[in-house]
């Protein structure tokens, strides 16, 4: 069952590599004329509705991060969908990979808080109003909570493809070893898989956005 997720190669070179980097080619480059294909005009329209709700609550100067962020978006989004595909890899189940994209990600939002805003960064770990002998164990509970952030970034994306890649390759085989012994029964269970397909689809998007939104909430509250 988890042999879906094993890293394959073909003459020694690892399939990862070719999964990275298959994205960026699949999406049109903008030229410096008018815009006269609709897929780059789609393509256009969405990265612009996205860096306008994305960072729409952020000062002028987080603004900076929105080519990085909406990179990042496009790219979990796209790894994500071709997982779907069969007999593909899906680079986003590798907890390797995503706590390499969380970890710097997250340590930037820290050094550049600390770097511009060191008050406000020491001053989240500790609440107005907290009493005396509270003071401690709170700054223990916020400090290990800051270094809880890339962890959950990088599992709750991992988390959930993988559960929902599981979850498809079980109900299908349940669905083919049922179809000559109980038809009616194996119609029902591809009934559920294609709404399952459907749903697994929507949680592609969604966890590239989450990991994303996330990381621009760390840039407002360093």
């Amino acid at each position: 069952v988890f042999d879906q997720f094993s890293i394959t190669s073909f003459l020694g070179i690892p399939l990862i590599a070719l999964a990275l980097t298959l994205p960026w080619i699949l999406y049109p480059t903008p030229q410096n004329r008018c815009m006269n294909n609709r897929l780059l005009t789609l393509q256009s329209w969405f990265i612009r509705q996205f860096t306008h709700q994305l960072f729409l609550p952020i000062n002028q100067g987080g603004h900076k991060w929105a080519l990085l962020l909406a990179s990042i978006l496009i790219f979990l989004i796209t790894l994500n969908l071709l997982g779907i595909l069969p007999y593909t890899f899906t680079p986003t189940t590798q907890l390797s990979m995503n706590m390499g994209l969380a970890i710097p990600l997250w340590l930037a939002t820290i050094l550049i808080g600390a770097r511009y805003q060191p008050t406000h960064t020491l001053a989240h770990l500790l609440p107005i109003g907290t009493p005396a002998l509270l003071i401690p164990i709170l700054i223990m509970i916020e400090t290990i909570s800051l270094f809880i952030r890339p962890i959950a970034l990088g599992v709750r994306l991992t988390a959930n493809l993988t559960a929902g890649h599981l979850l498809i390759q079980l109900i299908s085989t349940a669905a083919f070893h049922m179809f000559f012994m109980m038809p009616t029964v194996a119609t029902l269970t591809m009934v559920l898989l294609l709404l399952l397909s459907v749903l697994e689809l929507a949680v592609a998007i969604i966890q590239a956005y989450v990991f994303v939104l996330l990381v621009s909430l760390y840039l407002q509250i360093p």
